[in-house]
């Protein structure tokens, strides 16, 4: 009998899942005594947004801290297992083509450092927002985009010991060029306040447009053999789904709290919708270019991805009175381009970047043609076509000039007019007696909305013209001083190797001779 009552005792002290994240969330908050709750969370209040009950906020997953770090510890296990068993085999070369090697280069630079970013965001939020649960929450986050941007460098610095331009991701995250485009959208973020923050990367970058980053590029990453980036894809798309929940919770969450909260969100829906598809030019032109095998084209990515799974998200928030984001109708028009321009401003450039660039094969012009008929053969293959013969010739272009970039993504203004794909979008706007020039109607309104920020975004062509781009001690008034020779320095690359054309890079010369047929094993580094 005292068995069986002793059975059915620790039944009944068994707490349901809710109720243990109750306990163990709101369950260990507690209001200020000595200091008022205001004073101890400014920024929560600042922006205008109403909380009537922080309770309300509820975690859709109910994770705890032990249960979280239970998990966490489990798939870590499991990923660094394979990570071991990739290197041991030299997993490094049964991917389709060293070119495909670019794409870790641009991931690994561009956003691995951006998650870095992002917990530190999620950290800081977390700090400014009183109600416990949101703070267990952003804590989680943050932890997650630690690890992810760890398990990054980690699996892809295999790849580090054999090809080129991987060396120093976070060295050169804060200074190369294009790398201030991601760098820039998460600083822009943490220097919101904590709910614009939590809106532009929980719901409008995770939930909104997330798919279009990770879903292509895990997915090129398996078509491709690199099954060490799959790994940790999946290990990462776990906490991915959490962090998309999360997005959704909060936009609910503040929609349902107060009408006024509406126009603000919306505001930032409009605002960081523009900034997240800016970003993802990057990935339109990894998909459509980069990929020597591909998984889809950049323009059926945009339609499943935003048109279609992106429809019926703002379908169902149309209940409190949101609307789609403002000119994703202008995105819907690029999406037949986009990715082209952005190859042409990179082939252009890519002597500043730390990944080479080349002129798709026939095969691949081909595959192009199909997915894009409207404008490919028209506006785009004749140009590849005579960079084609200028490399053959041995004349490849590299452009010597600086371009004009946008003051708010900080992209090279290369886009072209929605309904002329012809003619480059140029507008402007002058603020305290200087003018601002933009790429977009979209960035242009994020400015005119926020000028004292944006007129100090630290736009890299603007600090190399004014000399702040070179290493200590430089002088550029010595005789041969030679400017771009000094940035490239400046940037940590070996110039030669890092950058340029694929064809004529060390990586091309060395995978040849590592993979070629008639390599023995001794051959290899």
């Amino acid at each position: 009998m005292n068995t069986v009552a002793t059975a059915v005792s620790a039944r009944a002290k068994k707490l349901s899942q809710r109720r243990k994240y109750e306990l163990l969330t709101r369950g260990l908050g507690w209001d200020t005594t000595y200091q008022p709750m205001d004073k101890a969370f400014p920024f929560d209040t600042f922006e205008g947004i109403k909380i009537h009950d922080w309770d309300k906020w509820e975690d859709p997953f109910r994770l705890t801290m032990d249960a979280y770090w239970k998990y966490q510890g489990e798939k870590e296990r499991k990923l660094y297992a394979i990570i071991d068993a990739f290197q041991q085999n030299n997993g490094q070369f049964n991917v389709s083509d060293a070119r495909y090697i670019n794409t870790l280069k641009l991931f690994l630079t561009g956003i691995s450092m951006a998650e870095y970013a992002s917990h530190h965001g999620f950290a800081l939020a977390g700090r400014n927002l009183r109600g416990v649960s949101a703070r267990i929450a952003c804590q989680m986050q943050a932890i997650d985009e630690l690890r992810h941007a760890q398990t990054q460098v980690h699996t892809i610095s295999q790849y580090n010991k054999f090809f080129n331009g991987m060396h120093n991701p976070a060295y050169m995250h804060d200074r190369v060029w294009y790398l201030s485009v991601p760098k820039s959208y998460f600083e822009d973020a943490m220097t919101a306040g904590p709910f614009e923050y939590i809106t532009a990367i929980s719901f409008s970058f995770e939930y909104v447009l997330t798919n279009l980053l990770f879903m292509p590029f895990m997915s090129g990453a398996a078509f491709n053999g690199d099954m060490a980036t799959v790994t940790f894809g999946f290990s990462a798309q776990s906490d991915e789904s959490r962090h998309m929940t999360l997005g959704l919770e909060v936009v609910k969450f503040l929609l349902e709290q107060d009408p006024g909260n509406v126009p603000i969100v919306q505001k930032w829906l409009d605002k960081w919708f523009w900034r997240g598809y800016r970003l993802l030019t990057l990935v339109a032109m990894m998909m459509d270019y980069m990929l020597p095998r591909r998984v889809m084209s950049w323009a059926e990515g945009w339609e499943e991805y935003f048109e279609k799974n992106g429809g019926a998200l703002f379908n169902d928030l149309a209940r409190y009175g949101i609307r789609m984001p403002k000119y994703h109708d202008v995105a819907r028009k690029e999406k037949t381009r986009l990715s082209h321009e952005a190859w042409g401003i990179f082939y252009n450039y890519t002597h500043a970047a730390n990944f080479h660039t080349w002129v798709p094969e026939p095969k691949e012009m081909d595959w192009l043609s199909q997915k894009y008929p409207d404008t490919f053969d028209k506006l785009y293959r004749p140009r590849l076509e005579y960079w084609r013969e200028q490399q053959k010739a041995g004349k490849r272009f590299y452009n010597k000039t600086l371009p004009l970039l946008c003051q708010v993504c900080q992209i090279p203004m290369g886009f072209t007019e929605p309904d002329d794909p012809t003619k480059i979008c140029y507008r402007e706007t002058e603020y305290k007696g200087d003018k601002y020039h933009f790429c977009s109607d979209g960035c242009k309104d994020i400015f005119n909305d926020e000028p004292e920020k944006y007129v100090r975004s630290w736009l890299p062509v603007h600090q190399i013209y004014q000399g702040n781009c070179f290493r200590p001690g430089t002088d550029p008034t010595a005789p041969g001083f030679e400017p771009l020779k000094e940035v490239l320095q400046y940037y940590g690359f070996h110039d030669g190797m890092d950058n340029g054309e694929f064809l004529d890079s060390p990586d091309r010369y060395n995978w040849e001779k590592w993979t070629s047929k008639s390599a023995v094993a001794g051959d290899r580094p």
